[in-house]
């Protein structure tokens, strides 16, 4: 129930009036004021308040479809600057070659499917994976390294 300021109350007005106008007294006290005990009528003549105080009491804001999580598949992803700390291990795997001064790295042996741009890198790599972002791309071309783009 909301609050009246003292200067509009009734009770500031209708002294040595007994009942302040309400006829009788539990037409002013009991739950009949406030429409009803608890939850009645919050569809009908309290729905005003439910709609301003409790929007989420009748499920709204619940509704819709959540995927399942069988169906939801997340993407490995690997940072620039983790790649270059992880080329030992990556070699012991098999998944990393050195050919012609650069070291060969396949990303979709070692399980990643992303790389991004993170971190900063000083070997020049080149890498194979399924999908790279805009700015790993251009953070291994100006060390001199490439990317591959695979399917």
């Amino acid at each position: 129930m909301r609050t009246i300021p003292r200067r509009e109350k009734k009770s500031r007005k209708l002294r040595g009036h007994r009942l302040h106008g309400y006829g009788q007294q539990r037409q002013h006290r009991r739950s009949g004021r406030q429409g009803g005990f608890g939850k009645a009528g919050v569809k009908k003549h309290l729905w005003t308040w439910i709609t301003a105080h409790e929007p989420d009491y009748f499920g709204r804001g619940r509704r819709g479809f959540k995927r399942p999580r069988a169906v939801i598949r997340e993407r490995k992803t690997i940072n620039v600057g983790e790649l270059e700390k992880m080329i030992p291990y990556l070699t012991t795997l098999g998944c990393a070659k050195e050919e012609n001064g650069k070291i060969e790295v396949n990303l979709d042996e070692a399980g990643y499917d992303k790389l991004l741009g993170r971190g900063s890198i000083k070997i020049p790599l080149i890498v194979r994976v399924r999908v790279a972002s805009k700015n790993a791309i251009r953070k291994l071309k100006e060390v001199g390294g490439s990317i591959a783009i695979t399917s």
